[in-house]
């Protein structure tokens, strides 16, 4: 029981002290998580963290406000009004508001020539990708805005103070913490995420208009060169081949269309393509860092950044790569599929010893087979599908001619497309020795042709340099090799014009690889070797080492 004097003390002791009750409850309180601590370390955290966290921190407050009620039931009344977890609640929620301005005296010091998005999203300082902020003064990435981030640090030693976040595209004022709603901002936002709409996609093919960088150079969206970040022309003359092929860009210049698919792989390369294609560009050219970053990922490291690779063999991993993440799980379908799916009959002939050795060991497939056990061979015919196809060239001479120089041999296209009339008769060894018959039974929208100009053997690679003669419009298939009728009320379609040719110059495992690709809008053709584009003339495109070659089949 306390005496009046003894109240009188107390309260004296609480108006000259008055944190010290409140410090001592929480002091007691063993079950307070760590960011109860003190009134401070609650708004710091508050202000740290970005806007979507909101709800999470409700329900941890929520949860802590709990645990104190059961532990402090039985403290005076007096101060309950005081320590009220709401109060406080209420109080960081208030200063969670940010206020919204358009009057930021500090828009003038924006400086777009700085700025670069195309590279990884991370803290200069800390290396996080979470919560990243880029400063519009300088470009340069930092993490957080509240006032223990490195933005915040920033916005102080270097007098740089606005700031928009990666993620959310919402420009900010630091220190002072509003956010900026200015709508000559919307350009940045548009280089940053670069968006189209239907009608615009569908207008792209049509648009004869070039677009102006910041530096005053013109270039013309689709055709932007490729900055080549180590040994990387591989990965860009595909990317510049893939973006001629119409369906396949028009799929990834809507992200809804790809919403539900969670690869990174897939964004990314939707990213690059909607970059490419921007006419709104601060520069004339993008880099494909992210993408690359995404590629060694997903192959772990079988394609990488300062290591030559083959764009046939990388081709070939990113179309079955993206056809594996699109597809859905009712229908084994993609666009993918839909562009470059054709099929194939082979019949192969397997010597009849080999073909039972095969059979006892339990390795073969058995198929349509006619099988004798006193004939010499075993025909076996299926079928499957394709993606691309390989072509054989044939071998260079071995002996120089008089004037001491090798002849570079050439042979037509249609030579070497027999290998599919399902006469021609292809010897191949693995798996096992074996003599194969090849023929097109269905052609896909977009054929892919490759000439195996390289061998590899224990010594070292070789390159057969034999030009390829091919036609850049109207190649027609069905007078060199046999294509199934077509169904009722359906036309034949076998022309095919070429949109893209990926050549490769140089020696055996040093050259560099370039591309020529058609612009449709005005059906001009440009060689693009990374950053370097420049227009060139038709008859230049059958005049090199063709590698690689992507077909598009005329609708008419």
């Amino acid at each position: 029981m306390k005496t009046k004097r003894e109240d009188n003390n107390d309260e004296d002791e609480v108006q000259e002290f008055p944190d010290l009750k409140r410090q001592k409850k929480f002091d007691d309180s063993s079950l307070l998580p760590a960011f109860l601590a003190s009134e401070n370390a609650l708004h710091t955290l508050a202000s740290y963290d970005d806007d979507d966290d909101d709800y999470e921190k409700e329900e941890k407050m929520k949860e802590a406000s709990g645990l104190r009620g059961k532990d402090e039931e039985g403290e005076d009344d007096d101060d309950d009004d005081d320590d009220d977890p709401y109060q406080e609640f209420n109080q960081v929620k208030r200063s969670r508001m940010v206020e919204v301005r358009r009057d930021c005296p500090y828009l003038d010091t924006v400086n777009r020539q700085v700025l670069d998005f195309d590279f990884e999203k991370f803290c200069s300082v800390s290396l996080s990708n979470l919560n990243v902020y880029a400063c519009l003064v300088c470009g340069k990435y930092y993490q957080g805005r509240g006032q223990k981030s490195h933005a915040y640090t920033h916005s102080l030693e270097a007098g740089h103070h606005v700031y928009i976040n990666l993620r959310t595209e919402k420009v900010y004022c630091l220190p002072d913490g509003y956010e900026i709603n200015d709508p000559s901002l919307d350009d940045i936002r548009h280089v940053l995420n670069p968006r189209f709409t239907r009608e615009q996609v569908e207008q792209l093919d049509k648009n004869k208009q070039w677009s102006r960088a910041l530096d005053g150079s013109d270039y013309l969206p689709g055709m932007v060169g490729l900055n080549n970040i180590k040994e990387t022309d591989f990965v860009n003359v595909t990317i510049q081949s893939l973006m001629r092929v119409t369906p396949l860009r028009n799929f990834f210049l809507i992200p809804e269309s790809y919403r539900h698919c969670k690869s990174p792989l897939v964004h990314r390369f939707g990213e690059l393509t909607r970059k490419i294609w921007h006419a709104r560009n601060f520069k004339g050219q993008v880099s494909p860092h992210e993408f690359l970053q995404a590629v060694m990922k997903a192959s772990k490291k079988r394609f990488r950044i300062g290591a030559q690779s083959d764009p046939v063999e990388f081709m070939s991993w990113l179309l079955n790569t993206l056809h594996g993440d699109l597809r859905t799980s009712k229908k084994n379908g993609s666009i993918i599929y839909d562009c470059f799916q054709g099929e194939l009959e082979v019949v192969k002939e397997i010597p009849n010893k080999g073909f039972f050795e095969k059979k006892e060991n339990g390795d073969f497939q058995n198929k349509v087979t006619t099988a004798d056990e006193h004939a010499d061979v075993i025909l076996e015919t299926y079928r499957m599908p394709f993606l691309m196809l390989g072509l054989d060239l044939p071998p260079p001479p071995l002996f120089q001619d008089v004037m001491e120089k090798n002849i570079i041999p050439q042979v037509p296209l249609f030579n070497i497309l027999k290998k599919f009339d399902g006469e021609l008769v292809t010897e191949v060894v693995r798996p096992r020795i074996a003599r194969m018959r090849y023929r097109v039974t269905r052609l896909p929208q977009y054929l892919i042709l490759h000439m195996r100009r390289f061998t590899k053997n224990n010594f070292f690679i070789e390159k057969n340099p034999t030009l390829v003669n091919f036609p850049v419009k109207n190649l027609e298939l069905k007078d060199y090799i046999p294509l199934p009728a077509p169904k009722e009320n359906e036309k034949l379609r076998s022309k095919y014009d070429l949109i893209a040719n990926i050549v490769h110059d140089g020696k055996p495992g040093e050259g560099f690889y370039r591309v020529f690709v058609q612009r449709k809008s005005e059906e001009l053709w440009y060689e693009m070797q990374d950053l370097h584009v420049s227009e060139t003339l038709p008859q230049m495109v059958a005049l090199s080492e063709t590698y690689m070659q992507i077909y598009e089949q005329q609708q008419q």
